[in-house]
């Protein structure tokens, strides 16, 4: 683990991340995007206005990615949101958790209060699993909001966690 590096994401790192998003995306158990989801969809999804996106790399060999963006806008944009993706022949070695673990630095460098993910597979318990390890708390329950592609309708969860000591943050307009 110590030769992966996480570093911006660009474009010259999109057919590998295309190939990790289109993976996940066609087995349909861990993210919401259909099948018809295009190549410039992604694109934008991972590099649009407001996006900050890494890659984990060993070599030149993309492993995984996230990007973080604000969960809402105006009064709501003090908390962040995150999405990541690790390489289907990279999962289960550590590159998730490096990856959880720079984007919570991430946000918190870019002044985030905290950290929402809206929607968390319930079925994904590796996830539910190093995300609980990372300081989440699942929050909410989505009755049956995920149609799984092999499993139907499972709950999906909404986790927080406070990046920062909210009594130290304005809490008017300034």
């Amino acid at each position: 683990m110590k030769d992966i590096q996480i570093r911006p994401a660009t474009s010259a790192d999109f057919d590998a991340m295309w190939h990790i998003f289109s993976a996940h995306v066609s087995a349909g158990e861990t993210y919401p995007f259909g099948p018809d989801v295009t190549r410039e969809n992604a694109q934008m999804y991972w590099f649009g206005n407001g996006v900050t996106s890494r890659v984990a790399t060993l070599g030149d060999r993309v492993l995984g990615m996230y990007r973080v963006v604000p969960n809402q806008l105006g009064r709501g944009g003090h908390v962040a949101n995150a999405s990541y993706m690790v390489s289907p022949a990279a999962q289960g070695v550590g590159v998730g958790r490096l990856l959880g673990e720079h984007s919570l630095e991430e946000a918190r460098s870019q002044g985030y209060l905290a950290m929402q993910f809206n929607y968390v597979v319930s079925t994904n318990t590796a996830a539910v699993m190093l995300w609980k390890k990372l300081g989440f708390s699942i929050v909410g329950t989505l009755p049956k909001a995920f149609r799984h592609r092999r499993l139907g309708f499972v709950d999906a969860y909404v986790m927080y966690q406070l990046l920062q000591d909210p009594d130290h943050w304005p809490t008017t307009d300034e």
